[in-house]
């Protein structure tokens, strides 16, 4: 098993940041001692029939780590509607971890066996940090969003100051620069932003501290995952200006990783997995409201935030709300919802993503990204063939809402 030099991890990718640690959501996520939910009751409305291993599992033991953000939604509903079990794994509580570098150094020790991780880090631990990662299934689409203060009301008002980001090899930080670039504003992650020079200053920062910082006046604004602006719409002390999914439609944003050598060995295993995590993100587009209410801290405390905060983030997308000359969405005929959940990694999405990243700005030495090729980078990185299968038990693409041919067209246009 390759080691990751901590320090040299969080350093390039930017991750220092990203703990989960303030008070307030130790205290909602039950403190120190208790990270994990309480087991539930299958949910209502079940949009989808049982669905098993094609062949005998070669273990039933699987051990599952989350953040507590939605994007973790797929892997938080499979066990919560008891879909694991009924194909036939055995799982306990999802361990919840509270940074990005906590949950990587847990699968890296293979303290658990699937985890959702952001796309990018996934690119940077493969060809940066030679880990033997594998990415089996996308988590969700979209449900990000660049949240500013209430007094900014174009990508403009931002210049001369500084947006937090979660993460340098992100989505929300590759998104965000495309939109600067369209702009013509330069982003910078040292020194003071000249605002003559049409420049901005991006700062790592932890997704719970980045709401009171938007109100306190630090940041002119926040590009992250949900809940945490939706959080800011309800307390009223941010609004949304551009929602990530309007800027590239479709996106793919934490993907479900596994271990290579765990897949070769156990392929039945890792189906089964992938089905029941493939199950619940039906479950998930279907049943909205209660997807809502089962992952929130008024429902089986899978995340800390309230309820009316994960219901925001999870159904709250109103195109005339948030349309108009200078609203969060620009592409109204685009079929998207605020976030949706599907399984199947586009080529198209890696190979795209691995261009974008070449031209994104980030800390620390990124010199691996200069010879990877997006195509070997996409064959290298990505194993889809559970998740064809689980499309195909499900009842196949049009179930999710994407192309039969499991072949697409990327569209980004900040």
């Amino acid at each position: 098993m390759h080691e990751i030099d901590r320090r040299r991890f969080l350093r390039m990718a930017g991750l220092a940041g990203l703990a989960l640690t303030t008070p307030a959501i130790l205290a909602a996520c039950g403190g120190d001692d208790d990270d994990t939910p309480s087991p539930t009751t299958a949910g209502n409305g079940d949009p989808s029939p049982s669905v098993a291993s094609s062949g005998e599992l070669e273990s039933t033991k699987l051990k599952v780590g989350y953040l507590p953000i939605t994007d973790a939604t797929p892997l938080l509903i499979a066990h919560a509607n008891g879909y694991y079990k009924e194909a036939g794994l055995e799982v306990e509580n999802p361990t919840l971890f509270r940074s990005w570098p906590a949950i990587a150094e847990a699968f890296q020790a293979r303290q658990v066996d699937i985890v959702h991780m952001l796309m990018p880090t996934t690119v940077f631990m493969r060809f940066g940090q030679q880990v033997p990662v594998k990415v089996v299934a996308w988590n969700h689409m979209d449900g990000s969003g660049l949240t500013v203060a209430n007094d900014i009301n174009t990508i403009d008002d931002l210049i001369g100051g500084t947006i937090a980001i979660p993460s340098y090899y992100s989505i929300h930080n590759v998104t965000l620069q495309a939109l600067l670039r369209e702009a013509k504003i330069t982003p910078v992650i040292s020194g003071n932003p000249s605002a003559s020079n049409r420049e901005v200053k991006l700062v790592v920062m932890a997704p719970p501290d980045m709401p009171p910082a938007i109100a306190n006046g630090s940041i002119g604004g926040y590009i992250v995952a949900e809940p945490f602006n939706a959080a800011a719409e309800v307390n009223d002390v941010g609004k949304m200006l551009r929602f990530t999914g309007d800027i590239w439609q479709n996106h793919a944003c934490c993907v479900a990783i596994m271990h290579e050598d765990a897949i070769a060995e156990r392929p039945n295993w890792a189906q089964a997995t992938v089905s029941a995590i493939a199950r619940a993100q039906l479950f998930a587009n279907e049943n909205r409201e209660e997807t809502a209410r089962i992952l929130s801290n008024s429902g089986d405390k899978y995340l800390p935030q309230p309820l009316e905060v994960i219901d925001q983030a999870m159904n709250h997308y109103d195109k005339d709300e948030y349309g108009g000359e200078h609203g969060a969405i620009q592409h109204p005929e685009w079929p998207n919802e605020r976030i949706a959940f599907q399984p199947f990694p586009f080529a198209s999405y890696t190979e795209e993503l691995v261009r974008l990243m070449k031209e994104t700005v980030v800390e620390g030495d990124a010199a691996f990204l200069a010879d990877l090729d997006p195509v070997k980078a996409h064959q290298e990185l990505v194993e889809d063939k559970f998740a064809r299968t689980a499309i195909q038990e499900l009842g196949g693409a049009a179930k999710f809402g994407i192309p039969e041919s499991l072949t697409r067209q990327e569209i980004i246009e900040p």
